[in-house]
């Protein structure tokens, strides 16, 4: 964690959820007649007043393309952007700035590394390894890369309904003949907290190439990609305050020089003539195009935010919120969990007898509970688990203990109306 966030998180012992809420305009309102009350930040965040602000302060001062001209606004716009990479590098403590490409997100970070370095570097009868607790986009990606070159696909098995994984069976799985080892840093169907740096190290032993899915974990507790000791790594503003369509893709520096472009087009490119074009240099040989510059810009503002409230505080709070809502829907009967009873992440997915997800997520948003119900982007896990779908409530630092209350009694009032 950075030196930054220590000091922050020592002037500022306790959260002040209240406080808090007043910062993010869209939790005061009434949904369906009644307080709003959003328990998914799993898929999508809220944003506070200080992310909005900057990005309305870009659109009305600073506004133009990057790069490209050497006017006033174009500067400003291009230092803008320039210095939310720096920002990035800096949340992330990756070693150097050129290691964080921005991407529109985890999804496309991913493809960028299945498509780009692993087309080039893995060949017929290499083995990937994922885990069974993907969500599709570290699945779908790598189904497509090793459709195209011949490699195969593995996966480290999941337990049971406690959604831990087989760490027993990972000396099994890890072996020289795996190159890639792609996995998610927390599940967010489970709300289970893999230990990555742990993965890690075992796969650099084996000279096996590292792929960290954070969504779940970026602004929700300290992330250190040095720490951790990763290859790559990607996570997306949205679920982290920042505005939706941007994220981040660290990469150790010397992979990115041995990865060729993603995409042509303006901006990634050193020369280009009629048969043959070069690249610019890493990063942004991996960024054609204009890029989504007020994104950046809202990016910068959302980890300058959460750095203010202390990363440690926000991950204790999460989890403490997770296992608060654990314990008490654990109370109500007919009722099945899913994920880890001890050490979870702030997010509980569960199933309620003879009431369908979808019918349980409708009647909530009737009362004003923004949960959410389906398979989550997790279609092989609910096949694993024996179940189409479930219903999850995610919580962040705005979320309270009265609204998983709350929560519980509306649970019950569902249930009797089933039942009845």
């Amino acid at each position: 964690m950075n030196t930054e966030s220590c000091t922050t998180e020592l002037d500022h012992p306790a959260l002040d959820v209240e406080s808090i809420r007043r910062e993010f305009p869209i939790l005061d309102q009434t949904v369906n007649g009644h307080p709003l009350v959003y328990l998914d930040n799993a898929a999508s965040s809220q944003k506070p007043r200080a992310v909005i602000d900057a990005i309305c302060r870009y659109y009305e001062h600073d506004n133009a393309n990057v790069h490209r001209g050497i006017h006033e606004l174009s500067n400003r716009a291009s230092t803008a952007y320039e210095a939310g990479r720096k920002r990035a590098a800096q949340f992330i403590n990756a070693k150097h700035t050129s290691e964080i490409v921005f991407t529109r997100g985890t999804t496309e970070g991913i493809n960028l590394v299945a498509q780009a370095w692993g087309t080039r570097h893995l060949r017929k009868g290499d083995k990937i390894l994922l885990t069974e607790m993907e969500h599709h986009s570290n699945i779908v990606p790598w189904q497509l890369l090793a459709e195209r070159v011949g490699a195969e696909i593995q996966y480290l098995p999941v337990n049971d309904d406690r959604g831990l994984l087989d760490l027993s069976r990972l000396d099994e799985w890890l072996t020289s003949d795996v190159k890639v080892f792609a996995f998610t840093h927390i599940s967010n169907s489970l709300g289970t907290v893999n230990p990555a740096a742990e993965f890690c190290k075992r796969a650099r032993s084996l000279g096996i190439i590292t792929v960290v899915d954070a969504a779940q974990s970026a602004g929700h507790g300290p992330l250190d990609v040095q720490e951790l000791d990763c290859d790559f790594l990607a996570f997306s503003g949205h679920k982290m305050c920042g505005p939706t369509g941007i994220g981040v893709l660290y990469g150790r520096q010397e992979l990115l020089e041995a990865t060729p472009p993603y995409q042509g087009g303006g901006d990634m490119i050193a020369t280009v003539d009629y048969h043959k074009s070069t690249w610019n240099k890493v990063p942004h040989k991996f960024e054609a195009g204009t890029p989504h510059i007020s994104g950046v810009v809202g990016l910068h503002a959302a980890m300058d935010y959460l750095d203010r409230i202390g990363r440690n505080r926000i991950a204790r709070y999460d989890h403490e919120l997770g296992a608060h809502a654990y314990e008490e829907l654990a109370r109500l009967k007919g009722i099945r969990l899913f994920g880890p009873h001890i050490g979870r992440a702030g997010l509980v997915s569960f199933l309620m007898t003879d009431v369908h997800a979808h019918d349980l997520v409708t009647v909530a948003d009737q009362r004003g509970f923004a949960l959410r119900g389906g398979h989550h982007c997790n279609q092989p896990l609910m096949k694993k688990l024996g179940v189409e779908s479930t219903a999850r409530a995610s919580f962040y630092f705005y979320n309270t203990h009265q609204e998983i209350d709350r929560t519980i009694e509306v649970l019950k009032e569902i249930q009797n109306f089933f039942t009845r």
